[in-house]
């Protein structure tokens, strides 16, 4: 499927002639609705709580999105998340759509588009969202495509490394050519001007490190994953961010580190890719939510806003910058 200009063939002249008519010099044609797509493994779906406080389960509520943002100091910096009477913002510029095990979540950009079920969960899409929003002047959907406990060696295995290719890197193109498909359907006004894709971000590793195997590969599969999605959705010059594997902090393992080193260099190697460093969003158990979940940054919803917000700028960063498109 073609990375722009997606309305092809009758439905173009139909839009075009239906522009003529409602549109003047003073009033422009739509722009194209800038498409980001969001992959990964589970803390890509968003572990990050919002407002869950069982003393038991969730440690009293501590390192939650709603007590985060009680806090003086971080007045300024999350003031754009909730209206003056108190709601949580659902953005009318920036969506997101997100299959989920149970059911397809779609929408204007607010809490809730994680893997779990109501809206008490964010992820990076949550600040990535913002961030992007803010800085670009036209629509924006955010494709998510993640699920939990995923390796790239295998279930994410892109096509142009030996053997075969994995079951979910055919499942997230999937999901994103139906998101694409469904434009007009989903977002009519928003999608008037066609679309084009924005960015690939990619947020995993956690699995990978536990295979010797997989942790030598890391590094070379990945170069393949961004040069084998970007041939599959015709879009040469996608501009492509990585997250680092940064759970736990600055202190890590040998096989942790190893997936950090594989992840930059990957982006080293790569034309218009960045990596980007999230260790410095670690936040204690003790001020965590989810005090034994060491793999999902411990629900603490301060590291999920973080890790969005520097993927966010990453990207911004990549896309001032001129690519073969």
């Amino acid at each position: 499927m073609p990375a722009s200009g997606t309305i092809t063939g009758l439905a173009t002249l139909l839009l075009a002639g239906w522009l003529a008519t409602t549109t003047s010099a003073a009033d422009p044609p739509p722009p194209p609705l800038q498409v980001f797509i969001l992959a990964g493994q589970s803390n890509m779906q968003g572990q990050g709580v919002v407002d869950l406080d069982h003393p038991k389960h969730y440690n009293g509520g501590r390192g939650t999105l709603l007590k985060v943002i009680q806090v003086p100091a971080n007045a300024k910096r999350y003031a754009h998340v909730r209206t003056a009477g108190g709601d949580w913002v659902v953005r009318d510029d920036v969506f997101v759509r997100f299959r989920t095990r149970e059911k397809l979540k779609s929408g204007g950009l607010s809490i809730g588009f994680a893997g779990y079920p109501g809206k008490h969960h964010i992820g990076p899409e949550f600040q990535f969202g913002h961030v992007v929003g803010d800085a670009i002047q036209a629509p924006v959907l955010l494709i998510k495509t993640a699920w939990g406990g995923k390796s790239l060696h295998r279930d994410f295995r892109p096509p142009s490394a030996t053997g075969p290719t994995g079951a979910y890197y055919h499942r997230m193109l999937s999901e994103v050519h139906a998101g694409l498909a469904r434009l007009q359907q989903e977002l009519p006004k928003p999608s008037a001007g066609g679309y084009r894709l924005a960015g690939f971000v990619w947020f995993q590793g956690w699995n990978d490190m536990f295979d010797g195997k997989a942790r030598s590969e890391y590094q070379q599969n990945l170069v393949h994953l961004v040069n084998d999605v970007r041939r599959d959705l015709r879009s040469p010059g996608l501009p492509v961010v990585i997250g680092e594997l940064g759970n736990g902090g600055p202190k890590a393992g040998k096989n942790m580190l190893a997936i950090r080193a594989a992840q930059a260099e990957a982006a080293r190697r790569s034309e218009g890719v960045a990596f980007v460093s999230t260790t410095a969003f670690a936040r204690p158990a003790q001020d965590s939510p989810n005090v034994g979940h060491g793999h999902h940054w411990f629900g603490n919803a301060e590291s999920y806003f973080l890790i969005g917000d520097a993927l966010g700028r990453g990207m911004l960063k990549l896309l001032a910058k001129p690519t073969r498109r």
